[in-house]
């Protein structure tokens, strides 16, 4: 199994540590602004650029946005909002059951201590392939070749799941049996129908 971790283990909202720079609104507007383009700009991270070279570059481009540029990475650990709590427990599921548990995750090199030294469900896995170490990201097919090293076989018998439909078609480009995660009672059929060893859904209660 190759789990993701944003959004899929870990809720990550970019706006919470902008917003402690420059505000709510202005936080807003600057993840808004398509000449600037965040989540680009923030993948070239997470691919590998470090971090003092991208802040740089983009308030000489940007320097009305100096501020807020600089303000993320500052305040990154307050975008790290908590664990999501009903996949942490299909995690642990699988773990208590003996299934090899990997993880594949677009992250910063510098910037993903902060999860190590938060989230101690990360030491469930035998592996976390961290894109910024490797200087390429998903949805690039090298990463997967990557992990296809670090798992030490084909990846035609490993279950992928993230949140991303650009990483998911690439995952099963690359050979995997890729699952789109929506939410966790999804997921959790998901991997019920092939056969792994999780409990069923529970109806929520309802109130009286």
């Amino acid at each position: 199994m190759v789990f993701d971790l944003g959004n899929v283990l870990i809720r990550w909202d970019p706006h919470l540590a902008i917003a402690l720079a420059v505000g709510p609104e202005e936080a807003t507007r600057f993840l808004a602004d398509e000449a600037f383009a965040f989540a680009e700009w923030n993948h070239a991270q997470d691919a590998g650029r470090e971090w003092q070279e991208a802040e740089d570059a983009a308030v000489a481009s940007h320097p009305h946005w100096e501020t807020a540029i600089r303000g993320y990475r500052q305040h990154f650990p307050a975008s790290l909002t908590g664990q999501i709590d009903d996949t942490v427990a299909l995690l642990e599921e699988l773990h208590a059951a003996g299934v090899r548990l990997y993880a594949l995750t677009n992250w910063s090199q510098e910037l993903f201590p902060a999860a190590l030294d938060r989230f101690g469900f990360l030491d469930l896995f035998e592996d976390i392939i961290v894109s910024g170490e490797e200087a390429v990201a998903k949805p690039d097919p090298e990463i997967f070749e990557i992990l296809e090293d670090r798992v030490g076989h084909a990846l035609d018998d490993c279950i992928f799941i993230d949140d991303s439909p650009r990483n998911v078609e690439a995952a099963a480009a690359a050979g995997m049996d890729a699952i789109h995660f929506t939410d966790t009672g999804h997921l959790r059929e998901d991997l019920r129908v092939r056969g792994l060893p999780v409990a069923a859904v529970r109806p929520r209660a309802t109130p009286a």
